[in-house]
């Protein structure tokens, strides 16, 4: 059996690469960075002000100025 993995793509994330960008934005909203994405104080509102659901906003827009540099096995 010969199973071919592909490689992803730049504007592709593992689950856990993308955890750690939401993440990373989060706790620097949670600590007074300003937003990068326009939110009316009616959308502040439905989202709870939560950092979290903020950050999450952000990495679906793609405005997130965080860049993953993955080490591939043929580089090390």
């Amino acid at each position: 059996m010969n199973l071919e993995i592909e490689p992803l793509r730049d504007d592709e994330y593992t689950k856990f690469e993308k955890a750690r960008l939401i993440g990373a934005r989060a706790l620097q909203i949670s600590m007074g960075a300003p937003f990068l994405v326009k939110l009316t104080p009616k959308q502040l509102e439905e989202l709870r002000y939560n950092p979290l659901e903020i950050a999450k906003l952000e990495f679906e827009q793609g405005v997130l100025p965080i860049e993953i540099k993955r080490k591939l096995p043929s580089e090390q």
